[in-house]
Order: C-alpha cells, then structure tokens, then sequence
C-alpha cells in the first residue's frame, strides 16, 4: 500500500510595510510555482502579528502559511526564490508527519497599536 504524498507547510513571513499589491504578487509567485510543480492544498493569511524577536529589524510581519506537495525540485526551487525576494522577511519549508492536524483557520487577536497600552 502507497503512503500518501506528504505534506509540506511554507511558513511566510513578509515586510508589513509593503504596500499591500506587493504582498499580493510575491504571495500570487509562490502559488503559482506551487501549482506548476506540485499541488496546492490549502493558503492561511494569519495577518499582521509582532514577532518573537527582532528579525533583521522588523518588529512585526505579515505571517501567511501555505500548504503543498511537493516535489524536491519544487522544494530547491522555492527555497531559492523566497531567499533573493525582496519582501520575504523569513520563510520555513516544514514536512509534517502523517496524522498532524490542520492548522487553525484564525486572524490576529492582537495588533500593536504603538500606543502603550498593550505593553
């Protein structure tokens, strides 16, 4: 009996200060690259959200998850692309184990206002 193809997940952190086409387009490039190579399962914009820590001095990003199966070419292939795209603040190729639940359908709780009143 064949396993199923397993299933990856493009974690996508992107610049929150580009304007939103540009968000749009580098997100339209990656589903596109997806769906020529692979299968494209499911897209997650999870918005705006303050990273953990600082990353290359962004304090806050635009975090997208995106869902595939892939092919080694395809996985060599994003992970070049999303490394020279202006806009990618951080990306993360995850091969999930069979039986791992979907992710959340959910949208920031939190946005930082910049007001103090959330510190």
């Amino acid at each position: 009996m064949a396993l199923a193809p397993p299933i990856y997940d493009l974690n996508l952190l992107l610049d929150s200060s580009l304007d939103e086409d540009r968000r749009e387009k580098i997100l339209a490039d990656v589903e596109t690259m997806i769906v020529k190579q692979g299968e494209l399962l499911g897209v997650h914009d999870w918005g705006v959200r303050p990273t953990a820590y600082e990353v290359r001095k962004h304090k806050d990003a635009s975090y997208h998850l995106i869902q595939f199966h892939a092919t080694p070419e395809l996985l060599q292939a994003l992970g070049h692309s999303l490394k020279i795209t202006d806009g990618v603040v951080r990306y993360r190729v995850i091969k999930l184990r069979h039986g791992t639940p979907p992710p959340p359908e959910q949208r920031p709780a939190f946005v930082a206002t910049g007001d103090g009143a959330d510190d």
